[in-house]
């Protein structure tokens, strides 16, 4: 029988592969006078988002990759956004344009996100992208289920026949995973809120994506024997009981929420799941690794397309 470990997707370690790959394109194309550029937007001062811009401007200088933040305070007018995005669009030095959301209310985050080039678009969210993933033509992917696919090939997960199920249909990782799967061969059912019976819809997958965004929605009712797992929620549980009830006897994370007084859970209650998956990614370690390292390869790869080295 299969134990924890073997069952287990290291997100951590395949987002390692994915940079050090990065690296080595990053230091071929500055052999030839290009540095890829990653320019981040952000609006306002949620922690979290300040959070994930430093990562990612940390993760781009670890690989070599130039990058600047531009900080607006939360009540900038919409025209200010907008031409700070106008400007970047035209600065030839500049390959990527990210965009942080979420956006203060006050802003249109669509009339946002559409005003970027799609040339430059390494989140994969403009228009233009988007329709070119839906007819399966080169363009760019929105990074997690990028990095979801990616993971995929280098553990060696066969998609091509099999019944995947993703559950969520968010423009952000719903509605691409399961676009990817299609093209991969999969057969793909896309459920939602409304989806009626959804453990028996579930429980036809052979590849299973919870990108639904409800704490340990998904149980042991909802997964077959030797599915593979894909948990893309990330949720802070503050409160003891149910990390006790998600986690029973298991020391490391109870030791983990008295020393920081909360943990991470996904949208798959991992504890009860995994003795049923062939594979699971864990939560945290599993997705969110690969959604940086993703961005840092859309970066590259609008460089060298943008730039004309693409060979």
């Amino acid at each position: 029988m299969m134990d924890d470990l073997e069952r287990k997707l290291d997100g951590t370690k395949i987002a390692s592969e994915i940079r050090n790959d990065v690296a080595s394109e990053v230091a071929a194309l500055r052999e030839r006078g290009v540095t890829p550029r990653l320019d981040v937007v952000l609006v306002g001062d949620d922690p979290a988002s300040r959070v994930y811009v430093g990562s990612k401007a940390k993760t781009s200088a670890e690989l070599g990759m130039s990058s600047e933040t531009h900080e607006l305070p939360e009540d900038t007018p919409q025209a200010e956004i907008e031409s700070l995005v106008d400007r970047l669009n035209l600065d030839p030095e500049v390959d990527g344009i990210l965009v942080q959301l979420p956006l203060p209310a006050a802003i249109d985050s669509a009339a946002i996100l559409d005003r970027i080039d799609p040339a430059k678009d390494v989140d994969g969210f403009h228009p233009e992208n988007v329709g070119l993933l839906q007819q399966g033509r080169p363009g760019l992917v929105p990074c997690t289920p990028a990095g979801i696919m990616e993971m995929f090939r280098r553990e060696g997960i066969e998609l091509e026949g099999r019944r995947a199920v993703v559950v969520g249909r968010s423009n952000i990782v719903g509605k691409p995973m399961a676009m990817l799967l299609l093209h991969a061969h999969a057969t793909v059912t896309l459920c939602h809120s409304r989806t009626r019976d959804l453990a028996g819809v579930t429980r036809e997958a052979e590849i299973l994506v919870a990108a639904v965004g409800r704490q340990s929605l998904i149980g042991p009712d909802h997964v077959a024997p030797g599915a593979v797992v894909v948990d893309v929620g990330m949720h802070r549980v503050t409160d003891r009981e149910t990390v006790e009830r998600l986690y029973p006897g298991n020391e490391k994370k109870l030791s983990a929420f008295a020393k920081r007084g909360a943990v991470l859970v996904g949208d798959v209650d991992y504890t009860r799941v995994a003795p049923k998956a062939s594979r699971i990614t864990p939560v945290p370690g599993g997705v969110g690794p690969l959604t940086i390292a993703m961005l840092m390869a859309n970066t590259v790869k609008a460089a060298r397309l943008r730039r004309g080295t693409d060979d």
